[in-house]
């Protein structure tokens, strides 16, 4: 291609960014380029691409195209597709419900405690139900935390207790109580059939009961959480993707300090 060609051809890309109409970006701007996993249960083979063209073409995708697929099992067949979306967004109306506290650094919020409060913050986590993942809870209260964020074990002014996996929301409970917990946090890792909604509407639902809300600071966490959700379910704080150790003790001490100055 000559170098003239070229540069015709780079002046007909779509450089303008609208927020009011935001698009997928592939390799140039308002492409609407995206790409698609899933699985239809059909038989492996043509009419099964054709099949998985057709829904992408019914969700609005432009030039649907199968750029893999196989056969997982008799009658299930998975697929990569690409193709061009026809919607946008508008980025400037959107309003997401965050987690009201500023994050700080293990060294700043121990020193925040002292300040503030005076004592060790006693914390519970575990994971509840009948959830086995610890992945979770424990990059939040162990020592060594996660991607260089230490846990609140490593914390001076916090007493972490970290109880595990598939603890009853009825033990978790009596063990929060046991230790004089100031907040307790949940750790939902699986969440197939909505099946940690449920678990979590339980322990609020608990708690409510024994007249306990009040009286601690209630968090959640999880790939699939989100601080809305948290809300909606009756938490005070939800922490979900990209979320840390110095999140998580940033909100208690300084929730507590709100409360308690109320």
């Amino acid at each position: 291609m000559s170098a003239g060609l070229y540069s015709t051809q780079a002046k007909d890309f779509d450089k303008t960014l609208d927020l009011t109409k935001v698009k997928p970006y592939g390799d140039t701007m308002n492409d609407g380029k995206i790409q698609f996993s899933f699985t239809l249960p059909v038989p492996c083979g043509a009419e099964a691409c054709e099949a998985a063209k057709l829904l992408l073409k019914k969700m609005g995708i432009e030039n649907p195209s199968v750029v893999f697929y196989k056969e997982l099992t008799p009658g299930f067949t998975f697929f990569n597709c690409y193709g061009s979306s026809t919607h946008t967004v508008d980025f400037t109306n959107i309003y997401v419900p965050k987690v009201e506290s500023n994050t700080m650094e293990m060294p700043e919020t121990d020193e925040y405690i002292k300040e503030h409060i005076g004592r060790k913050l006693v914390i519970v986590g575990a994971s509840t139900g009948t959830d086995a993942h610890t992945v979770g809870i424990d990059a939040i209260m162990n020592m060594k935390g996660y991607a260089g964020h230490y846990g609140l074990e490593r914390y001076d002014m916090i007493e972490a207790y970290n109880l595990g996996s598939q603890v009853p929301n009825e033990e978790f409970l009596a063990k929060a109580i046991e230790l004089k917990a100031d907040a307790i946090l949940v750790s939902q890792t699986v969440t197939q059939k909505d099946v940690h909604i449920k678990n979590m509407t339980e322990l609020i639902e608990l708690m409510e009961a024994e007249g306990l809300r009040d009286k601690m600071i209630v968090c959640c966490g999880g790939a699939r959480v989100t601080h809305e959700l948290a809300k909606e379910l009756g938490f005070d704080a939800g922490f979900g993707m990209n979320t840390y150790a110095d999140d998580v003790a940033s909100f208690i001490c300084q929730e507590y300090v709100k409360r308690h100055n109320k």
